[in-house]
């Protein structure tokens, strides 16, 4: 039933690992009335255990990634997580570096890769639409 609801409401849950903000930026433009993602109904959540849709941006960190395992297990399931730009897909710049785990699908399964660096805002919404068909379809992270 849940599956369903979520094409009406998905709300996401927005977590920064330690980027530079160029993709956290580009994350925000995309739900200002610019782009109007509201007619879609996709809302920021105000509390994890509300997200339906995961979106991590920047290098993840080990420290982090602790921490974004921790936020993924505290989301409701079904749930879709979405990899904004480079360092969030394969640790970008700071590949090979020592407190990397190189990627946010190292800690958590990754639904929809968003590359760039960063991306543009389209891109972004175009990565959520997709996570909202996975988790229509019934599939998703989980």
């Amino acid at each position: 039933m849940r599956n369903k609801l979520i094409r009406y409401s998905p709300w996401l849950v927005h977590f920064n690992t330690g980027a530079c903000n160029g993709c956290d930026i580009e994350v925000l433009a995309a739900i200002t009335p610019l782009f109007d993602p509201e007619r879609m109904g996709v809302k920021l959540a105000p509390n994890p255990r509300h997200g339906d849709i995961l979106i991590v941006t920047g290098a993840v960190t080990k420290k982090a990634g602790e921490r974004l395992k921790r936020l993924y297990d505290q989301m409701p399931s079904p749930k879709a997580v979405v990899a904004v730009g480079a360092c969030a897909i394969s640790g970008g710049v700071f590949a090979g570096s020592y407190p990397l785990v190189s990627g946010a699908d190292k800690v958590i399964p990754v639904d929809v890769y968003v590359p760039g660096c960063p991306p543009r805002p389209e891109a972004i919404i175009d990565g959520i639409l997709k996570a909202i068909k996975k988790l229509e379809e019934g599939g998703g992270s989980d």
